[in-house]
C-alpha cells in the first residue's frame, strides 16, 4: 500500500471522526488559579528578621531606600497605639539605653544594630536611642541613615521608629520602641486582672 493512500485513508477516518464536532469561537480560557501558601512562605513573606537569629546578614548593606539627612524617620507597625507612637515621637519615654554609630562601616554599624538591640530585648529595655548622624558629607549623603531606617523595620522586635527631638540630636537620631518581652506581657496582663478582679 503506497504512503500516500494510508495517509488519505487517516484523514478520512479523522473527518469521519470529527464530523459533528463544532470549531469553538474563542480561543482563550479562563485558568482560575487557587493558591495554597504554606507557613514557610507566609513567614518568608513577612521577611522580617527576629533578633534571636544568628544571622544579621538578612538585613542588606548593599541596597536600601535613600533619604535626605534632614528627613524625618517615621515607623509603626499596625496595632501600636497612637499615643504610644506621639509619646514616642516627642521624646517623653526614658532613654534607657544609646547606641553612637558615628564612623562605623554600614556592615560594623548592622552587627552592632543587631547586638544592642538583642541585649536591650533580654535586659527589657524598651526604648532606645540610636545616634547614626545625618550624613550630610557621605556618599551618598545619608547612607547611614538610610540604611539604620531601612533595618529596623525589618526587624520583627521593633514596633515603632521616629527621628528624634533636637535635645537627644534630631534627624541625626532616632527613638526605637521594642516589643515587650514576654514576661513583662505576662506581667502587665497579671496586673490588669488584678485591678479588674
Amino acid at each position: 500500500m503506497p504512503d500516500s493512500d494510508f495517509h488519505q485513508d487517516d484523514l478520512d477516518l479523522f473527518q469521519q471522526m470529527m464530523g459533528d464536532v463544532k470549531p469553538i469561537t474563542q480561543d482563550t480560557a479562563e485558568h482560575k488559579k487557587t493558591h495554597q501558601v504554606s507557613e514557610a512562605q507566609l513567614a518568608k513573606r513577612e521577611a522580617a528578621i527576629t533578633l534571636t537569629e544568628q544571622d544579621e546578614e538578612y538585613l542588606s548593606i548593599d541596597h536600601a531606600p535613600m533619604l535626605k539627612p534632614e528627613g524625618i524617620i517615621e515607623y509603626k507597625k499596625d496595632g501600636v497605639q497612637e499615643g504610644v507612637y506621639r509619646k514616642l515621637r516627642l521624646g517623653k519615654y526614658p532613654i534607657q539605653a544609646k547606641l553612637d554609630l558615628h564612623r562605623r562601616t554600614l556592615k560594623d554599624a548592622r552587627e552592632e544594630v543587631v547586638a544592642f538591640l538583642r541585649k536591650a530585648m533580654r535586659m527589657d529595655i524598651r526604648t532606645v536611642l540610636i545616634v547614626h548622624g545625618k550624613g550630610e558629607r557621605s556618599n551618598p549623603p545619608a547612607l547611614m541613615k538610610s540604611f539604620l531606617a531601612s533595618w529596623l523595620m525589618q526587624i520583627k522586635e521593633v514596633q515603632c521608629v521616629h527621628s528624634a527631638q533636637q535635645f537627644h540630636g534630631g534627624s541625626g537620631a532616632v527613638y526605637v520602641m521594642l516589643r515587650k518581652s514576654q514576661d513583662k506581657k505576662l506581667e502587665t496582663r497579671e496586673r490588669h486582672q488584678k485591678r479588674l478582679g
